[in-house]
């Protein structure tokens, strides 16, 4: 499936950029053609510009200069930008809306969860509901990727740790979150239940990731409206926290949590289903969109 891509929402003029963390202004995608093997690009003047990196991770550390002709936007599928990250770090009740809305106590520290691998999907991919769940909910969220090794960082240091960041639609099945004794991981793991993208923003082109307008759109209606200011456990503090005793590394992702407005919070309750578009958009990061389907 191509994705057709609105150039004006996803494309600026990019520079290099420096490996391991660097801060250079870039939007980084990772894409194929034609049913290649997925590369590294940026954008650049409607097109994806290819860079000499095998993947993500290996761009993080490293870097890579441009090579090969750009491929037009129309002809690229977008995957999700790091694929094979170590870890994928979710954060529960991190708006104090959403916590309210749930019913839940406002955390005094971040509540951690985990996402795998198998979750990841691109920008125009699809979000497969299986038979095991009837309750698929959307949750908008601002992810970070990490750009190098971090250990008992202060909140002081944390963004400077950071490669980019990137729209996630932590997709979660409520009825398998509620009815099996808080099974958080497993009720946010099934198979394409992340997806990520479109690109990766770096850290230069957000330079404030609390001051970003967050939002998810369902078949054209907005269901969550908010701002990153109104976080409980900031991006900084999130990096700090983690890092102390978890080391970090290059393409880890970390998920910080959505705002109110979910669908198993809404009256009536209102889940994905076959047919439906969902997206997320967050200030400065594009429009991450996917169709559902129904196993």
């Amino acid at each position: 499936m191509l994705l057709r891509c609105r150039p004006a929402g996803l494309c600026g003029a990019q520079t290099k950029r420096e490996p391991e963390g660097g801060a250079q202004k870039v939007k980084l995608v990772t894409y194929s053609v034609g049913g290649g093997e997925p590369r590294v690009g940026r954008l650049q003047d409607g097109a994806v510009q290819p860079l000499g990196a095998p993947d993500m991770i290996s761009y993080i550390r490293g870097g890579g200069e441009p090579e090969g002709e750009p491929v037009p936007l129309e002809e690229a599928r977008l995957h999700a930008p790091v694929l094979n990250p170590q870890k994928i770090i979710a954060i529960g009740l991190n708006y104090e809306d959403h916590a309210n809305e749930t019913g839940a106590p406002i955390p005094e520290k971040p509540i951690v969860f985990a996402k795998y691998a198998n979750t990841l999907v691109g920008a125009g991919e699809e979000v497969r509901i299986p038979p095991i769940t009837s309750q698929a909910d959307y949750e908008a969220e601002l992810a970070v990727v990490i750009g190098r090794e971090a250990k008992n960082v202060s909140e002081e240091e944390a963004l400077e740790y950071v490669f980019g960041y990137t729209n996630c639609n932590d997709v979660s099945s409520r009825d398998l979150q509620f009815s099996e004794g808080g099974q958080w991981t497993r009720s946010k793991s099934l198979d394409t239940f992340c997806p990520l993208g479109p690109y990766v923003a770096t850290r230069d082109e957000i330079p404030d990731p609390q001051s970003l307008r967050i939002r998810s759109v369902l078949n054209g209606e907005v269901m969550q409206d908010s701002n990153t200011s109104k976080m409980i456990f900031p991006v900084a503090r999130l990096i700090s926290f983690l890092s102390t005793g978890m080391t970090l590394v290059p393409g880890d992702i970390i998920a910080t949590g959505t705002p109110a407005g979910v669908g198993f919070a809404r009256d009536p309750k209102v889940f994905l289903k076959d047919g439906d578009e969902i997206s997320i958009e967050i200030e400065g990061l594009g429009r991450l969109t996917n169709p559902v389907r129904e196993e």
